[in-house]
């Protein structure tokens, strides 16, 4: 074997061989660990059709005494102000991390990691800490919901002023104008659209999150979906389950509407 045969057989040994046998060996390892089945898969399809069964019909009355709505509009309440506050912490975050606005390099760096630590952090481990700190209910899911949005929303927008346009900012500050000037007056104009439709894109996620909130212990409706689960009231369950559903997409439908407003619709599709 020649010199320039060795090295394409060491390059195809070290770029696809080595790779694909990693990925093979990890895929099949996970289907062990998992010990995944077929057969187990279509055995319980029966038993699918079974509880669908036990479903139907949905048991509306469950609704009668108010608490199942209240619980709705306390979900509702969870992400909106989750949103809110998380909005606003991650607006302070990405002008003080944004590299062309930041104080200092020193405390732009410093943002920065502090928000790539909370998106590293799973949801979950928040919700512990604050059940154990502050107890059970919605208040804990809505502080979950604002440390999620926080960390998210806080990398966009400061990513969203570093690419602002520089000229104006430039302009005005060879005029004398204090920071502040320079962020209302040529800062926020360009970067608002991408702030309200990323905040209201980040609303839609977190109605849906607040619904696992419940089921952990942070209140709202999926308490009620998860007790009904658990007592084997599964009419119950899918009426819970369908109304939950409509205010979901009723609540998504309105935010499309405003982002359309705000960034047009061409750039939404």
């Amino acid at each position: 074997m020649n010199p320039i045969e060795t090295k394409v057989y060491k390059r195809w040994f070290e770029s696809t061989l080595i790779p694909g046998g990693l990925f093979m060996v990890a895929l099949i390892g996970s289907m062990i660990q998992l010990k995944m089945s077929p057969k187990l898969f279509w055995e319980g399809i029966p038993h699918f059709f079974s509880l669908v069964s036990e479903m139907l019909p949905p048991n509306w009355e469950v609704f009668s005494k108010g608490k199942i709505l209240w619980s709705i509009l306390e979900t509702l309440a969870m992400a909106f102000l989750g949103t809110l506050i998380g909005g606003i912490g991650a607006l302070l975050c990405g002008l003080l991390g944004a590299n062309n606005l930041t104080l200092s390099k020193l405390i732009g760096a410093t943002v920065k990691r502090a928000l790539a630590a909370e998106r590293s952090i799973p949801p979950l481990i928040y919700i512990l800490l604050l059940i154990g700190v502050i107890g059970l209910g919605p208040f804990a899911g809505m502080m979950v919901i604002a440390l999620g949005t926080t960390g998210m929303l806080g990398k966009l927008f400061a990513e969203a002023i570093e690419n602002v346009d520089p000229k104006p900012l430039e302009s005005l500050e060879s005029t004398g104008a204090t920071k502040l000037q320079i962020i209302r007056y040529t800062l926020l104009p360009q970067v608002i659209p991408s702030f309200i439709a990323n905040t209201l894109y980040r609303f839609d996620i977190n109605l849906r999150f607040a619904l696992f909130l419940g089921v952990v212990g942070g209140g709202g409706i999926g308490v009620d979906l998860q007790m009904a689960m658990s007592l084997f009231r599964y009419a119950d369950a899918l009426a819970i389950t369908m109304v939950t559903l409509a205010v979901i997409w009723s609540a998504e439908r309105i935010s499309d509407y405003f982002r359309k407003r705000v960034i047009g619709q061409e750039v939404l599709q």
